[in-house]
């Protein structure tokens, strides 16, 4: 037979405290000094006691729960911010649900239904698309939310957190043209996406203003072998481009895997910006060139935003955008070398900077 589960009461007889201390010590509902908190924890580990959320939940008609849906827990950007957002999360004594869509519709409706069964105390999203899912038009006003990444750009009826996507497409295209590239092509995943859609828009102004020219623009979509495969199959029928600018990291993958399986070396004969910035992209025998999102205050600034709201802030939406940044490294050509004559269109093609902090739009 097994054993009873083990009682908050005896977790407050074992600490010699109160009941309602050893509650305070879990829920972090009222603070509580650090002996009392060390006894209480100490307690609870020798006992084995487990916080039952369900009860508290049916106590408080809350948990202190924060929802996190993301579109596709493959994608490393997903995966790291949720860490982040954890760990943030923990800080302030919340337990992060993280659900995905799978960047669809239908499932992104039936976890967010089950995310709010939850009776969260907010809930972050990344929504598949650029409209409000369904599920949650209801909730705005009610429940603390908040957008993060795949933000439209004329805003949102909730608080938002995105970098300046058009601005990112404009620093990889200015560093590759500071480097004397006129055929440029741009990875995207999907067109459907605002962030991406911006950043095309960012790149391709800045090449028809300084080139004159449109750059070739081709959806890989966002699972990484299949774009590979997409990518191969126009690179099969099509001059090799200069260079190639990858929109998001699972494009950056794509890219990688097409031209490997070409035998196409890099930085030549074809030159790439990935983005993102991971320690594999440093790894490699050629370092990779990349657009850096800043994960940790992109967290940051939406957990902050996430708190104020479940602490009863009233303010109207604000929209933080931060910046990008470029990672230089080696899979760049230096055309410009090679034709010193050419007029560089950027005196200071090397537009690195840290991420600034976030803007507040209202």
């Amino acid at each position: 037979m097994d054993k009873a589960r083990v009682t908050i009461r005896e977790v407050a007889a074992r600490a010699g405290v109160s009941i309602a201390t050893v509650s305070n010590v879990f829920s972090g509902n009222k603070p509580v000094n650090a002996e009392l908190r060390e006894r209480v924890l100490k307690a609870a580990d020798e006992l084995a006691y487990q916080v039952d959320r369900a009860a508290s939940q049916l106590r408080s008609g809350q948990a202190r729960v924060v929802g996190v849906l993301v579109p596709d827990l493959d994608d490393v950007f997903f995966t790291s911010l949720v860490s982040q957002l954890e760990v943030l999360a923990q800080k302030d004594g919340y337990d992060i649900l993280v659900a995905s869509s799978r960047d669809d519709l239908g499932l992104e409706q039936s976890r967010l239904r089950t995310l709010l069964a939850w009776r969260p105390s907010g809930l972050i999203a990344v929504p598949c698309s650029d409209t409000v899912p369904e599920v949650l038009r209801g909730e705005i006003g009610r429940l603390p939310i908040v957008f993060a990444d795949r933000v439209p750009p004329e805003g949102s009826l909730v608080d938002t957190v995105a970098i300046d996507n058009r601005e990112a497409g404009e620093i990889a295209a200015r560093h590759l043209i500071a480097r004397g590239h006129r055929d440029i092509l741009l990875a995207a995943s999907s067109l459907a996406i605002s962030p991406i859609r911006e950043r095309v828009r960012g790149a391709s102004a800045l090449i028809r203003t300084l080139l004159g020219r449109e750059p070739t623009v081709i959806e890989l979509g966002s699972n990484a072998d299949r774009g590979a495969a997409t990518f191969l199959r126009w690179l099969e029928r099509h001059p090799q481009p200069s260079a190639v600018i990858a929109l998001t990291n699972v494009t950056t993958l794509a890219t990688l895997s097409a031209l490997a399986r070409m035998r196409i070396d890099i930085p030549d004969p074809v030159s790439v910006v990935g983005f993102d910035d991971y320690p594999w992209m440093s790894a490699r025998k050629t370092g990779l060139t990349a657009i850096r999102q800043p994960i940790a205050e992109i967290a940051e600034a939406a957990w902050a935003r996430l708190r104020a709201r479940m602490a009863g802030d009233p303010a109207p939406p604000t929209h933080s955008v931060l910046q990008a940044s470029l990672q230089v490294r080696d899979s760049v050509r230096d055309l410009a070398v090679a034709a010193p004559n050419s007029r560089d269109p950027d005196p200071h093609p090397n537009p690195e900077r840290p991420a600034a902090s976030p803007k507040a739009v209202h």
